[in-house]
Parts: structure tokens; sequence; C-alpha cells
């Protein structure tokens, strides 16, 4: 053993191999993580065949991208023979995320539902990065989100969107009667690492208490102490002489830390506590433009700047137990017969049992077909609004080629991969698409026995800005649909816990390369390894023990994650119609795109609102509208 906040401890000591919370991976698969105890017969199925149950390495998982790679490595280059499955559909949508499942609905909406659709995705699952994972303990079944998180969104939805929601049965001025007061009197803490501080200690009222009495907690020397509680409290104009308008275009192009460590007058010493923030899409202190940090109001250095007026979106917001992939079972509610017992609403959602041997039913209208990798799409030859059979689509399932055809293509996947899938793009719309690099994260859930550590310290989140994990989190509490999360600090409750893995000091794209590299090279006994770690160190003074709290774990890697949006550091000053993800998603032929890297924007409503532009298109290249 070691002393109690994890210093030394060996991995045994650390509960790694326990087999309650390690079970045997393979592939990232638990291969006895089944869903007896949630209600329904359906769900009396093992992991292997009911995809939320599994636990281990999730998201982009072992098994579910290696195709997509040798896409890109030139595997499929030139012409691709496959096995004819003689299948022909009006409509084949390739990816089963949240854009792809609104273009079938919105198809739907336009032509009736009995269009015959197919919906290709290389996962095992539907939901794309709307990632349901559930837990079971002790006959209780305990959900949690792998990905999307809510309905939320720094500027209003759209028509489209919001009468899409709308016919899901999703109130959105509802969510407060659902939200329960659970972590009522905990607050927001910070961990201060000893690596970077003074210490390894959580001090608790990050944001809430006075900053000199928060960082009079702190272990911190007295300089950095000082320092930290200036920049907190001072109001300053750090650029003065300047016009608001003038003050906002030097701030656009000065990152945040260089406004700290320059006109700020921050001590490079103190530039620790600010390494990890994400303030906007994930953007770090090196990467985030000063503006973007002026706009989100969290960051300190600009309370005594005049700044020019910003218009404060009206936005509403819902949140479920397992995300937005709420979202994504309500559709396939509706679209497929079968898999559900019926139409699901914003409550019935939660608990409502899947059969997932019905998504590719030949007897419906639309099918979704899993484990579906498409490596060619292309057409047929010259098209006219007669044709009928336009479009080749290949795809790999199960080893085989196979080969099926449509009248149209959606292309609702990553813009990065749409290039060498269809080859035929023009060269300036390839380059388009290739512009952008996702952000890699990794959205890790972790079951624990109680949540009495948490009470003791006094925090419901901790941010770690040098750790592996960033952000940790209690679960949200809810009550909905007949689901109850944790209401006491004695029952189990889910940690959900963040990476962005980043390398200062690079342009962001290429941080996020690099971080995507990384992230493909971890397994997940390194993964698990870090979290019970961290987890140790910083909740260890509350009573926390790794080996004997943590029940389970879910890592949700998502390597290609966020969609990339622009700043005003690394990107070209254009009008919006030359940006690249204006001239990437133009329809060709018979190919549209629709996905949230399309509106270069990491927001449901925007892989909505895509969705919507692609199925015009389509109906425009048929004539149909």
């Amino acid at each position: 053993m070691a002393d109690a906040d994890g210093a030394g401890w060996s991995d045994r000591a650390l509960g790694l191999g326990r087999p309650i919370a390690r079970r045997d991976f393979l592939g990232g698969v638990a291969l006895a993580a089944g869903a007896s105890a949630l209600p329904g017969a359906a769900f009396a199925q093992s992991g292997a065949d009911y995809p939320p149950a599994k636990t281990g390495l999730r998201g982009q998982y072992p098994g579910s991208f290696e195709m997509a790679h040798a896409a890109r490595d030139g595997g499929f280059d030139g012409p691709i023979s496959a096995e004819d499955s003689g299948e022909h559909h009006d409509l084949v949508i390739v990816g089963a995320g949240i854009s792809g499942l609104s273009a079938a609905w919105l198809q739907a909406q336009a032509l009736g539902m009995g269009r015959k659709v197919l919906i290709l995705d290389n996962h095992d699952d539907f939901g794309g990065h709307a990632k349901r994972n559930e837990f079971q303990h002790q006959g209780r079944t305990i959900l949690a989100y792998g990905g999307t998180m809510s309905i939320e969104t720094p500027f209003p939805y759209s028509f489209t969107s919001k009468k899409l929601l709308a016919d899901l049965g999703v109130d959105l001025t509802s969510y407060d009667r659902y939200e329960t007061k659970a972590y009522a009197g905990l607050a927001p803490g910070t961990f201060f690492d000893r690596e970077h501080f003074a210490g390894d200690r959580v001090v608790a009222g990050t944001g809430r208490k006075p900053w000199q009495q928060f960082f009079a907690e702190a272990p911190l020397s007295a300089a950095v102490r000082a320092d930290l509680t200036r920049l907190h409290t001072e109001q300053v104009d750090y650029l003065p002489g300047l016009t608001p308008e003038a003050r906002a275009d030097a701030l656009k192009r000065m990152s945040y830390q260089n406004f700290l460590l320059g006109p700020a007058r921050m001590l490079p010493a103190s530039l620790p506590f600010f390494v990890g923030q994400g303030y906007r899409n994930n953007k770090r202190v090196d990467t985030l433009p000063a503006w973007e940090a002026a706009l989100s109001r969290r960051a300190p250095g600009f309370a005594g700047m005049a700044l020019p007026g910003q218009i404060q979106a009206d936005a509403q917001h819902f949140h479920w137990p397992d995300g937005n992939a709420a979202v994504a079972r309500m559709l396939v509610s509706r679209l497929v017969p079968g898999v559900f017992a019926g139409p699901l609403d914003q409550e019935s959602v939660v608990l409502a049992p899947a059969r997932y041997a019905a998504l590719d039913n030949p007897a419906n209208a639309v099918r979704i077909r899993l484990n579906a990798m498409v490596v060619r799409v292309e057409h047929l030859g010259p098209v006219t609004r007669s044709t009928e059979k336009a479009v080749r689509v290949v795809y790999v399932k199960d080893g085989k080629r196979i080969s099926v055809t449509a009248a149209n293509v959606i292309m609702a996947c990553f813009n990065n991969i749409i290039p060498y899938i269809v080859p035929s793009l023009p060269a300036p719309q390839k380059a388009a698409l290739l512009y952008a690099s996702k952000v890699p994260m990794l959205y890790t859930n972790v079951l624990i026995r109680n949540w009495q550590a948490w009470a003791k310290l006094g925090v419901r989140a901790i941010h770690a800005p040098n750790g592996y994990h960033t952000t940790v989190a209690l679960d949200t509490p809810m009550a909905i649909g007949g689901y109850a999360s944790a209401a006491t600090p004695d029952e189990p409750v889910v940690l959900h816990m963040v990476r962005n893995p980043n390398k200062p000091g690079l342009p962001r794209k290429e941080q996020n390369r690099i971080g995507r590299a990384e992230m493909l090279a971890t397994d997940f006994t390194t993964i698990e390894r870090e979290i019970r770690g961290q987890l140790q160190r910083m909740l260890g003074p509350g009573g926390f023990d790794a080996a004997r709290d943590i029940l389970a774990i879910t890592a949700n890697r998502w390597p290609h994650g966020y969609s990339y949006t622009y700043d005003t550091l690394d990107d070209p000053d254009v009008p919006d119609e030359q940006r690249p993800h204006i001239l990437g998603r133009q329809s060709f032929g018979r190919i549209a795109i629709a996905n949230a890297d399309a509106g270069a924007a990491a927001f449901t409503n925007t892989a909505i609102d895509m969705a919507d532009r692609a199925v015009q298109e389509m109906l425009i290249s048929r004539g149909l509208t």
C-alpha cells in the first residue's frame, strides 16, 4: 500500500486485474457484459450482441476504423470488385449518426415513409458520436453518455432542428423538471498536482468562493498565489489607448497564453493553472484566441476592458442520462419498425429496450446495417433526372466486399474520409474536405460504488489542468421516464471524465493530428492505469479507494471527435463562401454531404441542419422539388 493520495501505488493496489472492473477484454468488448437487469426480454442478451452494454475501449474501437484507414492509405484505389447483392435503394446513407438518421427522417417527411433507404455504418451501434453506455450493478441500470452530451448551442436552433425535435416529442422547455438536486451544496473544484504546484490537493469552490479565499486554500507559492489572485480580481485595461473595435482586433490575433504572459503580465510559473482549460471546442490556452477567451466570460483578464457588444443567443437546453443517444433512439423508433415497441418520446426513450436484430430487416423500407464500412461511392455513368440506378456503393462487412445501387447517396460520415471513398470528386473539393483536423476526445465513464468521497470533499466536478483527464464530474443527476440516478452519496454513480490530448506549442491542427495518433496508439490498460491513479490522487483524501470503489470502466475513444471550428490565429480570414467546409460540402451529381463537419460546428443542431440541406440537394437532383 501507499499514502492515501495514491503516490507510488502499484497496479495491484489500484485494482488493475480485478475481475469486477476488468473482465476479459477482446478488441474492446467485455465478453460477459450483459444487460439482463434492464426491463424487457430484449435486454436479456450478452454484451456481444447488445452494444450499449459493452465496456472497455469503445467509441472508435479496434475493428471499427481499420478499413477506413486502409481506404485512406490507398488500399482501395482503382476499380473495386465486389459481390453484387442485387439490392437497389432509393437512398443510401453512409453513416448512422445524428446527421444520417436525420437525413432519413427528413427524406421520409418529404417523400413518404415507403421509400427504400439503407443506412450503412462501420460501428456496431447507431448514433455516431451520440453514444449510449449502460452499466449494471446489483440489478440496477445505470446510464451514461459516451459522446454528444446535450441539446445545446451558443446560437439559436433553426426551424428545421426545432421541428425535428418537436416531432420526436421533445419539449425543450421542460428540462428543469427532470434534473434533481442530489448534489445541492457541492461545488466545482480544482485539483492542484504536485508536479506543477506545491502539492496534491482538491480545492472546492472554483468560481464560487472569493478568489482570494480560493487561492489561499491552494498549494501555491506566495508569488503564484498573489499573481493568480490579481489576475482574477483586478479590473485593468491591459490594452489601453485602443477603441473597443481595435482592442477586439488585437485580441483576435494573439493567443490567450500570449495575452496572459504579455499584456496581463502573468508570471510563467502561474501558467499551469490555465494549461488544461478547454474554453471553446477544446482549444487550449496556447491555441485559443484571446478574443474567444474574452467571449467565454469565464477567463480572467478582461473585466477592465471595454469590448464590442456581443449578441447573446436565447439557447435552449435538454439532457438525457445517455446524452443525445436518446435523439438517435427516438429517430430509429420512427424509422425502423421492430427495433423498439413503438415511437418513443423524451421520457419513454430512456429505458426502452432495443432489438438490434431488427435494424436490418428486409421487410422494412428503412434498414440500418452496422459493421459495414463503405469504401467506394461512384456514379454508374452519366446521370439525368430520370436515372434510377445512378450510384454504386461498395462496403466491407465480415471481410467481404458487397455492392448495392442507389438513386441517391448522402455521405453522413466524416469529411476527412470522403475524398478516399469518392475518388471522382474534383480535386479542389477534395482539398477542402481534407482541410480540417477534428478534435480528438476521450470520454470515459467510470462506475463507482458510491460518491461519499465527493461529498466529503465538497465537490461535484473537478478540473485537473495538468491531469490525464482534465475534467472529472459526477454524472448529471436525473429522474426521467422511470429512470433515477443516484440520490444519496451511498449509491453508485458514474463519473464522467474528459481527455483532449494536446501538444503545446504547435498549431492547433497539428496538435489535433498528434493527439489523434497518440490516442490510437494507447491501449486500454494504459488508460485504465491513468484513470485509477488520477482518481486515487484526487479523491483519496476523501476516503476513495480505487481498487475497492471502481466497478467498471468504459473509455469512449474519439480520435475524430469534435468538428473543426475556425479561429483567428491559424485560419485564413476569408468570406464565408470561401471557407473549406462550404466548398467541401457541395453536391456532386447524385451524391450529397451531410455531417457536422459540413457546418464547421460540433453541435447536434448543425448535424440536423446539414442533413436538411443534403436532402434538399437530393430532391433537386431528381427534380422532386
